[in-house]
Parts: C-alpha cells; structure tokens; sequence
C-alpha cells in the first residue's frame, strides 16, 4: 500500500477489458487476495483521526457538565450515568447527521463524502416509510416541510441534551450529579420514532435498534436503567453471535483480513485462503478465527452479566475489550468505526464500573419488555430476513445479508441523475470523476466487484446478473451495487439490500420512468437461518418482476470468486421473459 496512492493490480489493460466479467474479476480477487482494495495509507490515518476526533470531542462534551470535574480525572466519573447518557446521544448524534457508518471513501463515498443531513434537511428528496399503508400521515415517497422539521427537531434536542445538567443525587445510583431530564428523553424518542415512520432511513441511520433502545431506558427509574442498557448490549453481541451461526461469516473474515491494514505481509494474507492463487475460498486460519470469534461473542458476553465483579468480570470485559478492538483496527469496509469504539466504552461504563447491578436488583418489569422485544426482532430478523432490516435484526458483518445487484444502461444512469433530487452522482460518475478517467475508474470497478465475489453472496448476484440481462447485450450495462444506488437516491446506506428493494425501485420508477429493458435488478434475500437456500427475485421496474427462485448456499460457499455460473432455481416465471424488454 501506497502513502498516498492506491496499490492497483499489475494487469495489460488492454488485454484484461476484452475478457469477460468472470476473467476481469480473477486477477482482481487475486489482487485482494494480497493486498486488500490497496487502500492508501494516508485514507487510513484519515480514519483514525476521525476516530481521535470523535472521542475527543465527546470528552469535552462530559467535561461541561456540571458535577463532572477533572479531563483527565476519568476514575472519577467514567461510570456516571448521566456521562453513559450523553456518550450514547452523542453517537446518534454523530450517526444521524452522517459521520459514523458509511462515511466518506471506504463506503464509495467521494464527492461528498456523506449524504445524511445534507439530504434530509432538504426538500423533495426520496423517503421511504416503512408501513405506508399501516401508520397514518406516512404515504409517499417525497420528503416534506414535516420531515425536515421533525429531523431538525430531532438534531436540536440532542445537542440541547448534550449540554443540559443532571437531575440531582440519586442515592442507588451512588451519583450526585443524576441524569437527564426525562423530559428530554421523552422528546428525543418521540422524534426519533416520528421521524423514523416517516422515513426509515433516519431510524436506521441513527442505529435505532442501539442507540434509540439505549435511549428508551433513560426512562427507566433507578437501577432499572442500568439494567435495561445491560440487556440490550447482551442482545447486540448475543444475537450478532447467533447471526452468524452459518456458512458465510468465514468469507467475511478472509475478506476483512485481506483488507487489513495491520497485515501488510502479502505472504500473511494468503495464508488466510485455502490454497492461494488458485483456491480463495476461505481458508483454516479465517475458519478458525470465524468459529473463534462466534464463541467470544456469543459466550462471553453471558459471563460477563452475570459474574457480578471481581476477576471473572475483568477478563471478560478484557476480552470483549479486546474483540471490538479487532474489529476497529481492521478498518472494515462500510466504516462502522465509532460503534465499536462506543462498545467499548459500554463495557467499561456499564459492565465494569457498575458490575453489582443485575438482575436481582430489578425494580420493574420494563427492561424486561425492552429486551424481549429487541430480542424478537432479532429472531424474526434471522428467520424471514425479508422483512426486517439487518440491523435490528443484529445480523452485523455475518455474510448473510439482502443484498441486490442493478444493471444499468446508460440511458438509466442519466434518468437518475435528472430524475431525482440528489447531492451525490451516480456511483460510476464518482469513480470517473475521482480516478480521473472512465479507463481508470474501471479498476476500482471491477475491485469492488471482487469484494462482493469473495463474500458468498457475491457468486449467486453475477450468475443471477446474466438471467436479469438475458435478451439483451450484456456490455450495455453497468453492474452497480444496491446500496450504492441507495446512497445516490437516499443520502444513506450501511450495505442493507433491505433498503434497495421493491420499494426503492417502485420509487425511481415514480421518478425516472425508465424503458422496459433500461434496468434489470436481482434481488437476493439473506438465508434464513433455518434453510440453506437464498431467494431471489428479478426485477424491471417498467414491467415489474419477471422472475424468482432459490440458490444454494452449499453451492456458494464451493465456489471461487470469479464463478459466475452457479446453479439456480427457479420456482416461477413471466409466460414470455421478453415481456420483461
């Protein structure tokens, strides 16, 4: 990896653009089998300032309050509830306005390098309610004067709350400074939930299912607050844990460790597929570090909650210290960077500074509500994935996500760009603009693409690619990821098919009015964790869907990156595919 410069393949251009999408893939996967995207090690460092800065900024955001004395004096006040309090407002703070996940290159986002506020603080552009036809006063599609408001609102009442003083001595707590007024909290849930049955987007990308649960048990009096944020950390790392009791989190892992700025070794990263070059499914090591990693999550955090202080608490927080540290210095592509760092601040406030707390102390029966309900959304999420979004569904980083495919024409490309009210470009303008060239840009093109291959999913998408094009010249289109689209369209994306489904493309249809034939999407469910299939869907939005059907997950997880002919089938189809264009 270059200081400045990305490290790209060594290929003859010219030779390499006349191969098939198969042969153009290979020395890509080949590439990042040894190297990662070849990120520069200046695009790192930028992170890791973006990291120091969040931290330092919400030091000096503790500090101010009123009671809490001493910046360096941590001891003194790191397990305070009202600092618990602030530090969790100000991730969503920070998440919301569009700083955290997803942020900036590493997600494909260049010019800007976020979408967030400067979306939603703007009128006319693409919303998605998530029960239009359920919830009243939340149908359509365009985003009003209301929803500007309610996001506003939502953004001026955290930074109220951030800098607000606490309540007064709360002798079970063992604080004199307090927490935050319940009226405030009030408000901040009530615009979050508001503003989130409006628009989905804004509940997801405040990370609802962490912060805004976090959130609902301010109001919880006493101890039950503390206890309440116990349970809910137990089901992010719990049901995460269970998430990723299948066939695909070991191609997470020697995807991510191939990426991993820490391993520079070309040598060291082969080692973490089974026979490099030839060979790049998953290897020993990334199986291992896969099953290893699934116990520490899942097993760990128990003994944590329940070992109630002493040495058996401290080695358990020092390791999930430790695990969530793994995670953040791995750079993961979709950025998730100050989660892990709130996490880690979570055991050391929570589990560490109030270990006494459990579930003896219960006052009500409010955070066990709280934890049944967040607890049940993971397991619907896990057993019809369709219809809950990965991230209340806690399915963080185990390969088994909705993900969707667009094959664009050119044609297309422009609809959407005049079509929609948008600050980003289309993702290929990015890269054009970005890489200086259409013939440059095509690299890191095809490099995405072998990131999407060496995730298990990546192999049913581009076999599916060729059914949605059938009929049609294959080389009229451009391939761009799903959430891709949805960072254009929506502002925000943290790699969620969920987001990029019919209700996305019944959206830009509304607003594009593409041809029949302009754009073919494949649709891929996540696996349910109950069958070993995944379902599709093939869709042109001028004409609706034309085909569905199932893969195998045992044929995926067989196959190598560049394989783009795995076997499908299919359980229906249009009487004639030309209806489709």
């Amino acid at each position: 990896m270059g200081f400045l410069k990305q490290t790209t393949p060594e290929i003859d251009f010219p030779t390499w653009s006349q191969g098939t999408r198969a042969e153009k893939i290979k020395p890509m996967a080949r590439h990042w089998a040894e190297v990662g995207f070849g990120t520069p090690v200046a695009l790192h460092l930028f992170y890791v300032v973006k990291i120091a800065l969040y931290i330092l900024i919400a030091w000096a955001v503790v500090i101010t309050t009123p009671g809490i004395d001493g910046f360096f004096d941590v001891t003194s006040w790191y397990n305070e509830p009202i600092v618990f309090q602030k530090v969790v407002l100000y991730t969503m703070l920070f998440e919301v306005v569009g700083l955290g996940c997803g942020f900036g290159p590493l997600n494909n986002r260049f010019f800007p390098p976020m979408g967030s506020i400067l979306y939603w603080l703007r009128p006319k552009t693409i919303r998605q309610p998530p029960w239009p036809n359920r919830i009243p006063l939340t149908k359509g599609d365009s985003r009003q004067p209301i929803d500007v408001l309610l996001y506003a609102a939502l953004l001026v009442t955290l930074v109220v709350a951030l800098f607000s003083s606490g309540t007064g001595a709360i002798p079970e707590l063992d604080t004199t400074v307090g927490v935050l007024p319940d009226w405030e909290i009030w408000t901040i849930v009530v615009l979050l939930a508001a503003a989130g049955l409006r628009d989905k987007t804004i509940f997801l990308a405040a990370r609802g299912e962490v912060y805004g649960a976090l959130t609902v048990t301010f109001l919880f009096a006493g101890v039950d607050m503390i206890l309440g944020a116990k349970l809910i950390f137990l089901v992010i790392w719990m049901g995460a844990a269970t998430s990723k009791l299948n066939k695909h989190f070991p191609f997470v892992i020697s995807t991510m460790m191939s990426n991993n700025p820490i391993w520079r070794s070309p040598k060291i990263k082969r080692k973490f597929f089974e026979d490099f070059p030839e060979d790049l499914r998953p290897g020993r090591r990334s199986r291992w570090i896969a099953h290893f990693s699934t116990a520490v999550e899942g097993l760990v955090p128990i003994v944590l909650f329940f070992s109630g202080g002493g040495w058996l608490t401290a080695v358990a927080a020092i390791i999930m210290l430790i695990f969530h540290f793994g995670i953040l210095s791995s750079i993961p592509m979709g950025v998730p960077l100050e989660w892990n760092v709130f996490m880690m601040f979570g055991v050391v406030a929570l589990f560490v500074g109030h270990s006494d707390i459990g579930l003896t102390d219960l006052q009500s029966v409010w955070p066990i509500l709280l934890f049944l309900v967040s607890a049940g959304t993971v397991i619907i999420g896990n057993l019809v994935p369709r219809k809950v979004s990965f991230l209340p569904g806690m399915r963080y980083y185990a390969g088994n996500w909705d993900t969707s495919l667009w094959c664009l024409t050119p044609a297309a490309s422009a609809k959407i760009e005049s079509g929609i009210v948008a600050i980003a470009s289309m993702p290929a303008a990015q890269l054009e603009r970005f890489y200086g060239s259409a013939e440059a840009a095509q690299i890191p093109l095809y490099m995405g693409y072998a990131f999407r291959s060496f995730n298990s999913h990546g192999r049913a998408l581009f076999t599916l690619a060729h059914r949605a094009m059938a009929g049609c010249e294959e080389s009229g289109f451009v391939l761009t990821d799903g959430e891709r689209i949805t960072s254009t369209a929506m502002g925000w994306n943290f790699g969620d098919g969920h987001m990029c489904n019919e209700q996305l493309i019944a959206s830009l249809q509304r607003h594009c009015r593409f041809e029949p034939g302009e754009v073919r999407i494949v649709i891929l469910d996540a696996q349910p964790i109950h069958r070993q299939t995944q379902e599709y869907r093939l869709v042109d939005p001028a004409v609706g869907e034309f085909e569905r059907g199932f893969v195998k997950v045992s044929d995926l997880v067989t196959r190598q990156p560049w394989d783009d002919q795995i076997p499908v089938t299919v359980t229906w189809q249009a009487e004639s595919r030309e209806s489709a264009g």
